[in-house]
């Protein structure tokens, strides 16, 4: 299966455009530039895990920014109770774990120039520790941008942000309905 992605910005909104045919994209990391799609081979694409259990529900979705700067939503926020197990959702290496501004957070390195952070996440991984996909890297926390009962997971590649939820398992098709009558 291809998955084109496509943003479209304007001063107030984005508009993300999702279709489905035969593989994924992915946006190429170009520092500074504005994400464009470029084509995977399949068999290099990742399947990550959800990093936690039972409904997948994003409570506030990616947005791309217009620019490197711009504003935007960069990573998609998860329905989670506070306290909840979160689990790395492919292998790598803890690159980073403690608080920045008032965020308690958790950064792993995987393959292929991908970066992963989690937030607010309470962990006593330490950098330079492996984790393998599926295994507990630390419970939901409170602090940030996000509301109580939420994860940020914002995901980098090469440097650039990309929208997570390209690399999930099992993300729900997106249905078109009937918007306007014809005139």
């Amino acid at each position: 299966m291809r998955r084109l992605l496509r943003s479209i910005s304007g001063a107030a909104s984005a508009l993300i455009l999702l279709t489905v045919s035969s593989g994924p994209t992915i946006p190429p990391a170009t520092a500074g530039a504005p994400a464009v799609t470029a084509s995977v081979p399949e068999d290099r694409w990742p399947r990550w895990r959800w990093p936690v259990a039972g409904v997948h529900t994003v409570v506030n979705p990616y947005r791309a920014p217009a620019h490197r700067y711009g504003a935007g939503h960069r990573g998609v926020d998860l329905g989670a109770a506070i306290g909840a197990v979160v689990v790395a959702p492919a292998p790598g290496v803890v690159a980073f774990r403690g608080t920045v501004v008032d965020r308690a957070l958790l950064t792993i390195a995987h393959d292929d120039g991908l970066v992963s952070t989690f937030e607010p996440l309470s962990s006593t991984l330490q950098p330079g520790q492996s984790v393998a996909a599926g295994q507990e890297i630390g419970r939901v926390d409170v602090g940030g941008h996000t509301s109580p009962g939420a994860l940020h997971v914002g995901v980098r590649r090469d440097g650039a942000y990309i929208n997570p939820m390209l690399l999930f398992d099992d993300v729900p098709r997106a249905v078109l309905l009937p918007c306007c009558e014809s005139f």
